[in-house]
């Protein structure tokens, strides 16, 4: 049985980020949760200011070791839309699967299992950021009419585990393995390392802008590290290096939306132009100068592309 459940407010988090979020936000938001399959998931739903013909329903799907916050500037550029955003089960404020492994397939399962819960219909717009492009992608191919149309951010688009980026991949692979074989209280601690967690933030802001950087790392700091266990997450980042939307592209026969960053180093950009030539109706914006952080630095850009991918796809 849904009800709101005001723990999990997202608002306190804004105070700190004056001047990234406008003043509507907050009267937008409506935290709420629900339980699925003996698992409680957090999600929250910003309403749309002034509802038009145009205004969709978009459900959000966020990335690896993120939550809800990671989109919230995409959504704040929106206002005319309807847009639900889940914590995936393991991360942020939601319980990880009760009994199965946290897969990519699993987590499709919860999309439809959300979905069905929230009365959400195949007007539906489905949206997912990095790992979540992975769940997105392979949620839609396996489930052909369920959404209408399908726009990803920064995807991935090809192995994780190949090319330039393959060695970094397989690091970071031992990385999680380790952490999960240490005793308990040293691997939590190596996993939320403030040192790692900034190091990481720092490879993928490509912004110049001091104000921004100080807001994308304090976002990291506050949130990379909200995961439920060391099991779940490796279970959930095996599952990130191990698929990518090009092993569905061919099934995604709805409208796509690719939206990529010119200097994106963990979804490159000539992989985009690959994904995109083998989706049947797909679309490609690409935002200059920004990398893997599009929800978080160019915000506006990536609204102003779903704004116009959406009237021209109408529900």
């Amino acid at each position: 049985m849904e009800h709101v459940d005001t723990t999990h407010s997202p608002e306190p988090a804004q105070a700190p980020a004056k001047g990234f979020f406008s003043s509507s936000l907050p009267g937008r938001t409506r935290a709420s949760d629900v339980d699925l399959d003996g698992s409680n998931v957090a999600y929250w739903s910003y309403e749309p200011v002034n509802p038009t013909a145009r205004t969709r329903t978009i459900l959000v799907i966020h990335g690896f070791r993120g939550d809800h916050h990671g989109l919230l500037r995409v959504v704040d550029q929106l206002p005319e839309m309807r847009i639900i955003m889940p914590d995936l089960p393991a991360f942020g404020s939601s319980e990880p699967f009760l009994r199965d492994e946290h897969t990519v397939e699993r987590y499709g399962t919860f999309i439809s299992s959300f979905m069905a819960a929230l009365g959400l219909g195949p007007d539906t717009v489905l949206l997912g950021h990095s790992f979540g492009s992975i769940i997105a992608a392979h949620f839609t191919a396996t489930h052909p009419g369920a959404v209408h149309p399908l726009i990803l951010v920064n995807p991935i688009a090809a192995p994780a585990l190949e090319g330039p980026k393959g060695l970094m991949t397989k690091l970071a692979v031992l990385y999680y393995q380790v952490s999960a074989k240490l005793p308990r209280r040293l691997g939590l601690a190596v996993l939320r390392n403030r040192a790692i967690v900034r190091a990481m933030s720092v490879t993928m802001a490509k912004t110049r802008d001091k104000q921004l950087r100080a807001f994308v790392h304090g976002q990291h700091d506050a949130y990379f590290s909200a995961f439920a266990d060391r099991k779940s997450l490796l279970e959930s980042f095996r599952a990130s290096v191990s698929s990518n939307v090009a092993e569905v592209a061919e099934q995604l026969t709805l409208p796509v939306l690719l939206i990529a960053g010119e200097k994106d180093e963990i979804a490159m950009l000539p992989d985009q132009h690959k994904l995109l030539d083998r989706l049947p109706d797909g679309t490609l914006e690409v935002i200059p100068g920004v990398g893997h952080l599009i929800h978080y630095e160019t915000p506006a850009p990536a609204a102003a592309a779903i704004r116009t991918f959406l009237e021209e796809h109408p529900a």
